[in-house]
């Protein structure tokens, strides 16, 4: 897996689900800046350590959620 340096991600957009509780503050974030690879981060935590998935695994771990 590829590292993003954070300066790459301090200017990202990072997106919350729609089904987060109404304050926002315990769900997971993503930014779709990078088309290969999907950054996660906690967004009661927005400065803190970041994962990274490829693209392929994200959606399976997203398909197997819905499930």
């Amino acid at each position: 897996m590829r590292n993003i340096p954070d300066d790459d991600l301090s200017t990202a957009i990072w997106h919350k689900s729609s089904y987060s509780a109404g304050g926002g503050d315990d769900c997971l974030e993503v930014t779709h800046a990078f088309p290969t690879l999907i950054p996660v981060r906690d967004s009661k935590n927005p400065l803190g350590p970041k994962l990274v998935f490829r693209s392929a695994a994200w959606s399976a771990f997203v398909e197997s959620v819905k499930k």
